[in-house]
């Protein structure tokens, strides 16, 4: 066991090796998956910005089955995709954020996600445009697939082979979120006076299990009830909250404001607050990670550029809406600063100004949060297997059927070396799919160049859905 110990220590020593940046010290991991926000938002001409319109209207404009290739809608894809990115993540990730940086660290996850959008364009694109399809006539896709096209192409098929093994290995692990399960219980149980995390843990990966065993079709018809659900629930109760310290929220916006650039010296300033900020936004949208691009690949669409607009909606909605009005809402109610609470603490107690019951509502949230992660996390999961062993029913039988029976003790054990494990597996599948996004970064401007020029002239491929 010490040797295992020291093992997980070294893995996750160097995975969060800490660098200096302007004195406050970040992860190195945090800056590799930041400079590629930055680089492709200016290479593939800020389609953060010019994009969003004709993303809508690629949802508004779907093929329906059989008019493309693909095993789901565009939109079940991206309700897929937002299961597995909006989680616990951006409701305790953004009070993290704040009792890191202060109130400036909100703006800072706001810039950050803007950002996020194009990297999330540019890995699903690749992942449409190198999908391959089984026997069985389902497609498959990921950033394994992309680095053993590209890499066989440009004549290292050896290598391809092992940086996507190497992806699809890690992934195994990061597609394992006990975590979730771990702290949905610690919500409900707060609120209910549950303590048998046993049967928890069992009702959970029972339910995860009637979507994960049904298949694609299931998980995206489920997907895209839920997602919106979800969302629309955590923000009626954050609106509430704004509605009810309304006269404080003008205050909220100028400290936000000012602690972003400095004028307040708590939480390390300007740079203490851009650091939290960049940290908890690249870590909530997972941009770069490339972990949505196995969603996406589902998509029905011939028009691999079309379902890459369709991804830049995750981070917008993701990190710029949904954690920022979060942020505010904690900042309005002032228990972001109380030292006595940490992480989703700080959330229920500012959930329960509004009423006694609040924290209840919250505790839904969690448990809808939490069951769509796992749900998604799983399909992930299920890619990278098969990508490892193939897709035959006997091989996606047994991934699932561990994934689920690996569920249940989340919710009862100390998960310490366990999440180091999972978040280090986690981070580490961004270093090949961050290396395939620079391999292809030439094809991309022109694909993505080729495909504006033509949807401009309503000349895109049937299909594509954005006629």
């Amino acid at each position: 066991m010490e040797s295992f110990n020291h093992i997980v220590d070294v893995l996750t020593g160097a995975v969060f090796f800490k660098v200096p940046l302007f004195g406050v010290e970040i992860e190195l991991i945090v800056l590799y998956l930041a400079v590629p926000m930055l680089f492709f938002t200016i290479w593939l001409g800020f389609p953060n910005i010019g994009c969003v319109g004709h993303a809508l209207r690629v949802l508004r404009n779907q093929p329906r089955a059989g008019e493309a290739k693909g095993d789901v809608s565009q939109f079940a894809a991206l309700t897929t995709a937002l299961a597995g990115t909006i989680g616990l993540g951006n409701i305790a990730g953004v009070a993290v954020a704040l009792t890191m940086g202060g109130p400036g660290a909100i703006l800072w996850m706001f810039v950050i996600g803007w950002f996020a959008m194009t990297v999330k364009m540019a890995e699903v694109t690749l992942g449409l445009k190198y999908r391959v399809t089984d026997a069985r006539g389902h497609v498959h896709g990921g950033p394994m697939y992309v680095l053993k096209a590209v890499l066989a192409r440009k004549g290292l098929p050896r290598l391809g082979i092992a940086l996507g093994g190497f992806y699809a290995f890690f992934a195994l692990f990061g597609a394992i979120p006990m975590v979730q399960v771990n702290q949905s219980f610690a919500q409900v149980s707060v609120v209910t006076g549950i303590s048998n995390g046993w049967a928890y843990g069992i009702g959970l990966a029972f339910a995860v299990a009637l979507v994960t065993l049904g298949g694609a079709h299931w998980l995206g018809e489920v997907s895209k009830r839920l997602t919106p659900l979800k969302v629309a629930v955590y923000l009626a109760g954050v609106t509430a909250i704004l509605i009810l310290h309304a006269g404080e929220v003008p205050a909220a916006l100028a400290r936000i404001w000012h602690g972003a650039w400095g004028f307040d010296a708590a939480a390390g300033g300007a740079i203490g607050a851009f650091v939290a900020g960049m940290r908890r936004a690249v870590f909530a949208s997972e941009a770069g990670v490339g972990s949505a691009v196995m969603a996406h690949s589902l998509a029905r669409t011939e028009e691999p550029v079309s379902e890459g607009m369709v991804a830049l909606l995750e981070p917008l909605l993701g990190t710029m809406i949904v954690c920022a009005v979060g942020g505010l809402a904690l900042v309005v109610a002032g228990t972001w600063n109380d030292p006595g609470l940490q992480g989703i603490e700080i959330t229920s107690a500012a959930f329960a100004h509004v009423s006694g019951w609040f924290p209840w509502l919250l505790a839904i949230v969690v448990v809808l949060f939490a069951y769509s992660t796992l749900v998604a996390w799983g399909f992930y999961g299920l890619q990278a297997w098969g990508y490892l062993f193939g897709h035959g029913p006997k091989a996606q039988w047994s991934y699932k059927l561990l994934y689920v029976v690996a569920l249940p003790p989340a919710a009862v054990i100390d998960l310490g070396r366990v999440i180091d494990i999972i978040d280090s597996s986690f981070f580490l599948m961004a270093v090949p799919n961050v290396i395939a996004l620079y391999l292809c970064a030439g094809e991309l401007r022109r694909d993505v160049r080729d495909y504006r020029a033509r949807a401009r002239r309503g000349d895109v491929a049937p299909g594509s859905g954005a006629q």
